[in-house]
C-alpha cells in the first residue's frame, strides 16, 4: 500500500448495553479484543499512520494496545465528549496530514478485511469512496439514495427516510476512504442542527455530492465484515459467525471436524491433510498440525506444532510445546512451555512435562512429573516418577541418558544425571548420579513385625 494511507479507528464509545467495567473495543472475539483485530488489518495494510480515538477507558485501552502493538506505532486522540461520528473524526484534525487518504474503521467493528480495505482505496479516484452493503431487512439503518445514472447522493437515515427511501436495500456501513484534503475542508463545516444534536460523519457525502465529487460505493465480500458489536448477544452471534468462516476454510483445506459448531479458533491453525479434529477442542495462539493427526475431544492446544500422525487424547493442554511425528499424547496429559517430544515418544495419562525434551522412543506413560529435564532415546519413565527439579530457590537440571529404565514412584532429585542402560529401582529417592549399566536403589529395607495390633477407638 501507498506510504500516504492513515487509518483513523474510532474507539471512543462505553459499550453501555455490554454491562462490563471495561470498554467495548476490549471485549474479546476469537481470544483477541475486538480493537485488536483492527489494528492487526491496519498492520497488514501497512499504514503511514494509524490514529486512534479514544473515551471512555481511554487509559486502560492504550495500555492494553500499546503493550500488545509494539510493533505498530499508534497515535492516540481523546474524544472527550460524545458528540457523534463526525465529531470523533474532527478531533482527530490535528495529527492527520493534509495529504494522502485516509480510511475511517470503527474499533466495534472487528471482521472488516484487508482485501476489502485494499479494494476500498482503490475504489477511491475521486476523492472518495464507502462500503456499503445490500441487505433483505435494512431496517434501522441509513439508506444509500443514488440517481438514475447509479451515482451516489446522500445517506438517507431510517427516521427521515420517506416509503420509496425506506424500499431501499442498500446500506451504510460507516466505513469510508476518503482524500485528506477533503476531511480537513468539510469536518470543521458540520453541523450539530438535528434531533440528536450530533456531528454525523454521513453529511461528508452530501458535501461531496455537492462539490460534484463521484463516489464510489463497493461491498464487502462477506457480510459479517461491517457487523458492529453493541452487546454481547451479538459480540457471541459474531463469534460463531467467525469460527464458522475459519472453520470452513479449514475444511476446504481437507481438515475433518466433528462438529463445525463445537470448536474454537482463538488465532491462527494451519493442517494438514486427512487431519480429524473432535468437538470442544480450543486452539489458541499460532498452532500447526501435520499430516493425518487425530486430535480427541476437550483438548486445549496453545501455539504449538504438532507433527505428522499424532495422536492427542481426550482433555490434554498443549502450550508452547513442539510435538515431532508419530507421537500419542494423553489423555488428560499437560505439556507446558519449551517442552519437546521426539519422533515416536509417548506421554500417558495425568502426565505433566515442563521445559524437557523427550527423546525418540520413549515413554512417560502414567502419572508423572519431568521438568527442566534431557531424556535420551528408548527410556521407559515409570508411573509416578517425578523429578525434583527446584529446591525453592533454585531450578536444577536431570538427565536421563538412552535406554535408562526409571521404576515406578522414583523421585530424582536435581541436579542429577542418570547413565545410559542404568536402571533406578521403584521407589527410590535418587540424590547421586548413576553410572551406565548400573542399578540404583534408593530406599529404606522392610522392616515387618508379625503379629501387629492396631489401635482401637477408645
Amino acid at each position: 500500500m501507498t506510504s500516504s494511507l492513515s487509518v483513523i479507528i474510532l474507539a471512543a464509545g462505553k459499550g453501555t448495553r455490554m454491562q462490563s467495567a471495561k470498554p467495548k473495543v476490549l471485549q474479546t472475539l476469537a481470544g483477541k479484543p475486538l480493537l485488536g483485530h483492527v489494528l492487526d488489518t491496519c498492520h497488514h495494510l501497512t499504514a503511514s499512520k494509524t490514529i486512534v480515538v479514544h473515551g471512555f477507558g481511554g487509559e486502560q485501552v492504550q495500555s492494553a494496545m500499546n503493550s500488545q502493538y509494539t510493533h505498530l506505532p499508534i497515535t492516540w486522540v481523546a474524544q472527550t465528549e460524545q458528540l457523534g461520528t463526525g465529531h470523533a473524526v474532527k478531533v482527530t484534525l490535528d495529527e492527520l496530514p493534509k495529504e494522502g487518504q485516509s480510511l475511517i474503521l470503527y474499533g466495534d467493528v472487528p471482521l472488516v478485511s484487508c482485501q476489502t480495505l485494499v479494494n476500498l482505496q482503490h475504489a477511491n479516484t475521486d476523492g472518495m469512496s464507502m462500503l456499503t452493503l445490500t441487505v433483505d431487512d435494512p431496517f434501522g439503518l441509513g439508506r444509500i439514495k443514488r440517481d438514475d445514472a447509479g451515482n451516489v447522493q446522500a445517506i438517507v437515515e431510517q427516521k427521515d427516510a420517506s416509503a420509496d427511501e425506506q424500499a431501499i436495500k442498500e446500506i451504510n456501513s460507516g466505513i469510508y476512504c476518503v482524500d485528506n484534503a477533503l476531511l480537513h475542508k468539510y469536518l470543521p463545516k458540520l453541523s450539530n442542527d438535528n434531533a440528536q444534536q450530533e456531528y454525523y460523519l454521513t453529511d461528508i457525502v452530501k458535501m461531496a455530492v455537492a462539490d460534484g465529487i463521484a463516489i464510489a460505493a463497493i461491498e464487502p465480500e462477506h457480510t459479517f465484515e461491517i457487523e458492529g458489536v453493541n452487546n454481547r448477544q451479538q459480540l457471541a452471534s459474531l463469534e460463531r459467525t467467525w469460527q464458522g468462516k475459519l472453520v470452513a476454510d479449514l475444511q476446504e483445506a481437507g481438515v475433518q471436524f466433528a462438529d463445525p459448531s463445537r470448536v474454537d479458533i482463538r488465532g491462527t491453525l494451519s493442517a494438514g491433510q486427512d487431519v480429524f479434529v473432535d468437538v470442544g477442542v480450543v486452539f489458541e495462539g499460532d498452532c500447526t498440525l501435520g499430516d493425518n493427526v487425530y486430535i480427541e475431544a476437550g483438548c486445549v492446544i496453545k501455539n504449538a506444532h504438532i507433527g505428522n500422525a499424532c495422536h492427542v487424547k481426550p482433555y490434554c493442554v498443549i502450550d508452547r510445546a513442539e510435538v515431532g511425528a508419530g507421537v500419542d499424547i494423553g489423555p488428560f496429559a499437560h505439556l507446558r512451555p519449551e517442552t519437546v517430544l521426539s519422533d515416536n515418544s509417548k506421554v500417558g495419562n495425568f502426565v505433566e512435562i515442563k521445559k524437557s525434551t523427550i527423546g525418540h522412543g520413549s515413554k512417560v506413560n502414567h502419572l508423572s512429573y519431568v521438568g527442566d529435564t534431557t531424556v535420551g532415546t528408548k527410556v521407559n519413565i515409570g508411573a509416578g516418577v517425578i523429578t525434583c527439579n527446584y529446591d525453592g530457590a533454585n531450578k536444577s537440571q536431570t538427565i536421563i541418558a538412552d535406554n535408562a529404565f526409571i521404576g515406578s514412584n522414583a523421585s530424582l532429585v536435581a541436579p542429577v544425571t542418570i547413565g545410559d542402560t542404568a536402571t533406578v529401582a521403584a521407589g527410590s529417592v535418587i540424590t547421586h548420579d548413576v553410572g551406565n549399566n548400573a542399578l540404583a536403589l534408593g530406599r529404606a529395607r522392610q522392616v515387618q513385625k508379625d503379629g501387629f495390633q492396631r489401635p482401637t477407638k477408645k
